[in-house]
Order: C-alpha cells, then sequence, then structure tokens
C-alpha cells in the first residue's frame, strides 16, 4: 500500500486494511480496538460517533446528502442502543454552489432530526475555491445516551441467530442507477432511513440483543465477515432467506454486482439470542415485511462466512475487494 485508491474506502478489504495499518497503529486504544459503529463512552453511558458524506449525486430516489448525513451518525448511534442526542455538523461547500439547493439539504436534515429527537448544537462552514471539493461534503458527529447496554460485536456466540432488517441493497443500487442515468422504470429507491425507532421497539420488547450494525458501505458481506472476525466464530447463512428485491437483482444481474456487497442506508444486521429470534422478527416486519431470519452461529470455520446454497452447496462469503461503487454515502 504506497498510494491511497478508490478501493481504500469501499468498506471491505483494502478499507480495513487503511484503517488497520495506519489509524488503528497509530490511535491504537481499549475503546477503538473494540471496532464498533459507535465509542461507548463514560462507564457505557454514552455512543459517540463520527462520519463524513460525500455522495454523488446529491439527490436521489429516496433522500438526498443532508438525510442521509443525519441518518448516518445517527444509525451509529442507535446500533450501541443509544437514542440520539445532540449532533455537530461541519460543512465544506464549493464555491459558487446554489443557495436554493443548499436550503433544500439543510430542510432534509431538519426533517430527519426530527425522527430521530436530536439536535443540531455545533458546527462549522468553510467555503472553498471551485474545483477544489465537488459541491458540498458534510460531516456529523453526534452522541447518543444509552438505552440498552453490553451491545458488542465481539461478543456474538452459537447462541445467537441472525437476522437482517429488511431486503438489501437498495441504496446501492439505486446511487449506481441515478449515477449512470439507468431509467428501470421501476419502484427502486434508496432504503435511507432513521433506525433508532426500530431499535427502541426491539429494546422495548426486552429481548436478549447482542449485537446491531447497520450494513452501510461493503454491505452485509462486510458486517457478516467483521463479526465473524472480531467474535472467532463462524456465520452460517441461508442463500435462500437473503431477502433482495426484483429491482436490486436486476441491477445486480445486468452489472454483475453482488446484492450482499450493495450499500444500504437504512438496514441493519441483528445479533441475538436464539430464544428471541422470532419476537425480533415479529418486532422487524413491523416496519419492513422483508425482514428475514438469514442465519446461524457455529464454530465450522472460525472466522469466516459461510453461505449454504438451496441445493445444498457451500461456499465462503468473502469480505468485498476493490473499488465496487465510490461516493456511495
Amino acid at each position: 500500500m504506497k498510494t491511497i485508491t478508490l478501493a481504500h474506502g469501499n468498506g471491505g478489504q483494502e478499507n480495513n486494511e487503511l484503517i488497520s495499518k495506519v489509524f488503528y497503529k497509530a490511535f491504537k486504544n481499549d475503546i477503538l480496538d473494540k471496532s464498533e459503529d459507535a465509542a461507548v463512552i463514560e462507564d457505557g453511558n454514552l455512543a459517540f460517533s463520527t462520519d463524513s458524506f460525500t455522495v454523488s449525486p446529491l439527490f436521489f430516489n429516496g433522500a438526498d446528502i443532508g438525510k442521509l448525513a443525519i441518518c448516518g451518525t445517527c444509525n451509529d448511534l442507535a446500533m450501541m442502543g443509544a437514542k440520539p442526542k445532540y449532533l455537530t455538523c461541519s460543512v465544506i461547500i464549493e464555491e459558487g454552489f446554489d443557495k436554493r439547493t443548499l436550503d433544500k439539504i439543510v430542510k432534509s436534515m431538519k426533517e430527519e432530526l426530527e425522527v430521530n429527537g436530536a439536535i443540531i448544537v455545533s458546527g462549522d462552514t468553510k467555503v472553498v475555491p471551485r474545483g477544489s471539493v465537488d459541491k458540498i461534503f458534510i460531516n456529523t458527529t453526534g452522541i447518543g445516551e444509552i438505552q440498552y447496554k453490553g451491545i458488542s460485536s465481539n461478543n456474538i456466540t452459537s447462541e445467537d441467530t441472525i437476522l437482517v432488517s429488511r431486503d438489501i441493497g437498495a441504496h446501492g443500487a439505486t446511487i449506481f442507477a441515478s449515477r449512470e442515468g439507468i431509467d428501470m422504470n421501476t419502484n427502486l429507491k434508496s432504503d435511507c432511513a432513521s433506525l433508532y425507532p426500530q431499535v427502541k421497539a426491539l429494546i422495548d420488547a426486552d429481548l436478549k440483543i447482542t449485537a446491531l450494525r447497520d450494513a452501510t458501505r461493503g454491505g452485509v458481506s462486510a458486517v457478516l465477515n467483521e463479526w465473524a472476525k472480531q467474535s472467532n466464530i463462524c456465520i452460517e447463512v441461508e442463500e435462500a432467506s437473503i431477502p433482495i428485491s426484483d429491482e436490486v437483482t436486476g441491477i445486480c444481474e445486468l452489472l454483475g454486482f453482488e446484492a450482499m456487497a450493495l450499500a444500504n442506508e437504512g438496514t441493519f444486521v441483528l445479533a441475538i439470542k436464539n430464544e428471541d429470534a422470532q419476537k425480533a422478527l415479529e418486532i422487524l416486519k413491523q416496519t419492513n415485511e422483508t425482514a428475514s431470519i438469514i442465519g446461524s452461529v457455529s464454530a465450522e470455520h472460525l472466522g469466516k462466512v459461510v453461505l449454504n446454497s438451496a441445493w445444498g452447496t457451500k461456499r465462503f462469503l468473502e469480505l468485498p475487494t476493490g473499488e465496487l461503487l465510490p461516493r456511495i454515502c
């Protein structure tokens, strides 16, 4: 790794290499080493996370960069069982950017903050010369109050069942179709949404939650591979149980993508105790009927994800590699 490539931002193998060999090496500490969606701080009472958004195009079917910026950080907090409370917002704006477009983006942010019951309490604005940045980049940092303690992707065992909250790959497929001007005459749109309401429903039902992770860059494939390595387990996934819409399947078949590796912005993976799996599924289906139990945990191939086909064959589901789709979030 002599230079940084677009592949280093894909959420897959190259991205993991960059983070571990550069940033984790320099900033190593016990909190960072847990490699969760958000840092758990203040004796387990608060969750803390930050994210930057460079998506292209700025507006796409289902959302825009403003909604995405709030959902992204609030969802990271929610994945640690935290209610989003306070956010900061920093923007880098290119000279000449249209003021009405900026107003639309900020309006989307305001509306999504209301969904989460959170507020912006601080921020920063920079304007740079034309060509120094592509229109607008946004960073949001958030603090949330943890409602359910003990969630960790380092504690998954054979006593857990793996679920996904809805059909996968919609965001990645939507961004690519919009970027390339592909009109499929379908209802394909991004899944971009705030996840705290669903997490709160799971918590209120008093279920035994082990781990949560929103499947953003690198998709469900990246989440499962990270979990398998962090907890030193084997995750076995039933291919027939993975919910994929016809629209996403069409994009994948047309362009050779793997739906499991496509980014999501309103879909999460859940590891929950076996006895609570069915109840969790019922709760998730109240929001989206496509929620599904997709796998279990074993000791067959530690640190690996195994995909079981409907024909009785098995193959490893590897961590995504290559560029995939840059500027996806």
